[in-house]
């Protein structure tokens, strides 16, 4: 099972920015943690990050030869269309994670524009919501209780 994982605008300054908000952790560790997990799970991660919008469309536009993508859009979340539109262009599972819980935050933070393209939204249970998305694409196949 192959899964990317796409980090998108400033959390590059995860551990810096507002930890009481993000956490301490770096984005190095994050993905550091989502990598032993994947590991030890014989999934096989791909993380990025970008700050550009652009970039992250065009990675999400070549995602198909993964088998499902994991993305906190960040503050593209309540601001790109043209995010939603490129993740409503895949097929594959798609799981929205965020780090702090968006709707316990400014009114403009309730709104995602992406999660409607999304099998799923995972909201601030930290960067263990990351290792959940991991979790809930390798058991999707399976039958459910």
């Amino acid at each position: 099972m192959k899964i990317l994982i796409i980090h998108g605008p400033n959390l590059n300054r995860l551990g810096k920015r507002d930890p009481d908000q993000y956490g301490h952790d770096t984005l190095e560790q994050v993905n550091e943690k989502i990598n032993t997990y994947a590991k030890e799970n014989q999934i096989e991660a791909t993380c990025m990050q970008s700050n550009s919008e652009e970039t992250i469309i065009d990675t999400i536009h070549s995602a198909e030869t993964y088998d499902g993508l994991i993305i906190n859009p960040a503050a593209f979340t309540h601001t790109s269309i043209a995010l939603r539109d490129a993740l409503a262009s895949i097929s594959i599972p798609k799981i929205e994670v965020h780090i702090s819980n968006i709707h316990k935050r400014e009114a403009f933070r309730h709104v995602s524009y992406t999660v409607a393209e999304c099998t799923g939204q995972i909201s601030g249970l930290g960067t263990y919501g990351y290792v959940l998305a991991l979790n809930y694409l390798k058991h999707s196949g399976e039958s459910r209780i």
